[in-house]
């Protein structure tokens, strides 16, 4: 594709951002769940838009789906986050490994935003430690049955489905003996929100499955294949959220120079001053280099290069440093005024900080990272 392609998209998506994302920033930062919103992003099949036309994507390529996330979260990281995983690690994940009912009864759906699907991996006992997982999938008379309790999950409190990873095997077997279930919700599901420093309203809460029923015709992948579903997912997902990194961070930027361009002191303007200058041609510098991260490890996974794996490592650690440090800077450039509420800056600020800790901590990545440098990669 030529620029100029991806250029009709950014238009369109641009579009959206300013009628229906960008005044209900606010509101979806207060904890308003934007299911209305997630449908308009079905309407214009950019909710999944790498999906072909026949499941309701757009068939376009993940550099388009980085751009997407990137513009949503310069107005609404939450927005962008729900999107990202609606995608990235549910309709991609459903399109290359569920079942031909899945595919054809409830993945359309899931690219319309007609349902939310929630990724339900992480434990209170288990985040980092996924292959520890406690969750339990029983064969019983023929049907699975599930019970456990799920912590932090993004979407949870209002999904219509659940992509749960759960342990059909000994706890000694670790990864070998998880199986990943889509199940839909029933009153088997019991919900608690939880209050989150950012990225609010995405519904993130605590998910308990009681004796939840569950066919073979319900399962992602394999029995016991689970592990690879899960990685899978989560190294796409790496990817997508660096999207996210970028679109906060220049979020950030925006209103840290709208400000220091308006801002009076000493009977000049912020912007006159060397240190503000500088300050900004660091922030400039360093969403730059976040922007090439992300874009190249969309590039690299479009295709199909060995080297994605390690890059999506690295543009997961790097553009989640960089969209800390540049909304950290954007709110010291407003001062008193970017502490408070009424700052975007702020949210910027809490939003990024999730970036450093979800789909995979920082440290995380670096363990990763060097593991795979051993091996050559």
């Amino acid at each position: 594709m030529g620029w100029s392609e991806y250029e009709v998209s950014l238009k369109i998506i641009r579009e959206f951002v300013n009628q229906y994302v960008r005044t209900r920033a606010r509101d979806i930062d207060r904890g308003a769940y934007p299911r209305d919103i997630i449908r308009k992003l079905g309407e214009l099949n950019f909710l999944a838009p790498t999906l072909p036309p026949e499941f309701g994507g757009a068939g376009a390529d993940t550099l388009t789906h980085i751009l997407v996330v990137e513009e949503l979260a310069r107005a609404s990281p939450g927005v962008a986050t729900i999107m990202e995983i609606q995608s990235s690690m549910i309709a991609e994940n459903i399109y290359h490994n569920g079942t031909k009912r899945m595919k054809e009864e409830i993945l359309p759906k899931v690219a319309a935003g007609e349902v939310i699907v929630a990724f339900a991996l992480s434990e209170p006992c288990c985040g980092s430690d996924a292959a520890a997982i406690r969750t339990r999938a029983e064969k019983i008379g023929g049907e699975w049955v599930i019970n456990g309790h799920k912590m932090w999950i993004t979407n949870g409190h209002y999904a219509d489905y659940y992509l749960v990873a759960a342990r059909t095997g000994p706890r000694e077997a670790r990864h070998k003996a998880i199986t990943v279930f889509l199940l839909k919700r029933s009153n088997c599901v019991e919900t608690s929100p939880i209050e989150v420093m950012g990225v609010r309203g995405t519904g993130t809460a605590e998910v308990k499955f009681n004796n939840c029923a569950a066919s073979d015709d319900d399962i992602v992948g394999e029995v016991n294949g689970g592990w690879k579903v899960i990685v899978d997912t989560l190294n796409v997902g790496r990817t997508a959220i660096s999207g996210v990194a970028v679109g906060i961070a220049r979020g950030a930027f925006e209103e840290a120079l709208k400000w220091a361009r308006n801002r009076e002191l000493f009977d000049r303007k912020l912007i006159e001053f060397q240190n503000t200058q500088f300050e900004l041609a660091e922030m400039y510098a360093s969403i730059e280099t976040a922007k090439t991260l992300a874009y190249y490890a969309a590039y690299l996974y479009d295709i199909n290069s060995p080297g994605f794996l390690i890059m999506s490592h690295v543009a997961k650690l790097q553009t989640a440093r960089i969209a800390v440090d540049v909304t950290r800077r954007a709110v010291q450039i407003e001062g008193g005024f970017g502490y408070s509420k009424e700052s975007k800056a702020e949210m910027f600020y809490r939003d990024a900080k999730i970036l450093e800790i979800g789909e995979g901590t920082n440290e995380v990545m670096k363990y990763v990272i060097y593991k795979l440098i051993e091996k050559g990669q």
